[in-house]
């Protein structure tokens, strides 16, 4: 196995790909790597900075750390869902593409078969696969919905970079069976969050021994190890046996 080596972790899930007939599906991929190439490049990520990998209908980026983050963030809140809408106003809705994303970092390793491996690497998919993330994909209006992993949240969001706003974060926490995992999703709280207390996100976490506020609880079994291949023939498998459940 190669040494970890620390990379922004980027995910990118097309909402109901599982639905979709084998054409319709074809067409969704490629519009998925038009949207992943131009927001990469909209954030001046060079090709020699990112390596994909690729499991139908997800796409992952390892982005090297010379790549500042706050550019990414404001790229996908920004140059992401305009890509977007341009690419699904020209669709019948039927057609139209819909993305859950998640901006997350850590370290990677590839094993001897090839495949990327690291709790950080799993950390993410688990967010990407969240119940909040999905339903506050399926309330809103818009194509897509962003989640920071808390360490991005801690070290860029909070700090208000150049476009990107704190306050439009809230907290959320995943129940998983390794314990809780806190991220931050950007937009208002979806209807099941509402019925907590309304509070400044900034406030929450500047108070770490209060009670999270905006936050949302969810359960059930998320992915383990993942895998693939790297390179010019790139395969991402980060659970075939759990996507039945959530397609």
């Amino acid at each position: 196995m190669t040494d970890p080596v620390y990379r922004s972790i980027l995910l990118f899930d097309i909402e109901q790909y599982g639905s979709r007939d084998d054409v319709e599906q074809a067409y969704l991929r490629r519009i998925l790597y038009d949207v992943v190439d131009a927001t990469l490049l909209a954030a001046a990520v060079d090709d020699t900075a990112r390596l994909r990998a690729d499991r139908g209908d997800s796409v992952m980026e390892l982005i090297d750390t010379q790549v500042p983050v706050p550019a990414l963030v404001k790229t996908l809140l920004t140059e992401t869902p305009a890509l977007l809408h341009n690419k699904n106003r020209l669709l019948a809705k039927s057609a139209q593409m819909r993305l859950r994303i998640v901006l997350s970092s850590g370290y990677v390793a590839i094993d001897e078969l090839d495949g990327w491996v690291g709790s950080d690497l799993n950390h993410a998919v688990r967010l990407l696969n969240s119940d909040p993330l999905r339903d506050a994909l399926k309330q809103r209006d818009g194509d897509s919905v962003l989640c920071v992993s808390n360490g991005i949240y801690d070290g860029v969001v909070r700090h208000g970079p150049l476009g990107v706003r704190p306050g439009d974060f809230h907290r959320i926490t995943v129940e998983t069976k390794e314990g809780p995992t806190v991220a931050w999703l950007h937009g208002e709280p979806s209807t099941a969050e509402s019925s907590a207390p309304s509070s400044d996100a900034q406030a929450a976490w500047d108070s770490p021994t209060a009670a999270p506020h905006n936050e949302t609880r969810v359960g059930g079994n998320l992915y383990g190890n993942t895998g693939g291949t790297h390179h010019g023939d790139q395969r991402f498998d980060f659970g075939a046996s759990e996507r039945g459940e959530r397609r």
